[in-house]
């Protein structure tokens, strides 16, 4: 189940050349972060967005492809836009 809107969705082309070399979809990831699977992020972080789903902040989540790449999904707290990135891209 959907736990928040995406808005609209976007990618940095380093992320965009990620998934491409990994051979990836990054919908599935997306399905993840929606549905508050955060990924691969500490505890405390992980509390700070159910915090942050309950008080319409910012919510990251962080994956590791299939060839260990490290990708962030971050939505912002207006809930206007989703971005795909790379950790070195922030």
């Amino acid at each position: 189940m959907k736990l928040f809107s995406p808005g609209s969705i976007v990618s940095t082309p380093g992320a965009i050349e990620a998934f491409r070399e990994a051979g990836e979809l990054p919908w599935t990831y997306l399905i993840r972060h929606l549905t508050g699977d955060f990924g691969d992020l500490d505890p405390e972080d992980v509390q700070e967005n159910v915090k942050a789903l309950e008080l319409g902040l910012r919510i990251l989540s962080a994956y590791h492809l299939r060839n260990g790449t490290r990708v962030w999904l971050i939505t912002e707290a207006d809930r206007r836009v989703t971005t795909f990135l790379l950790p070195t891209e922030y």
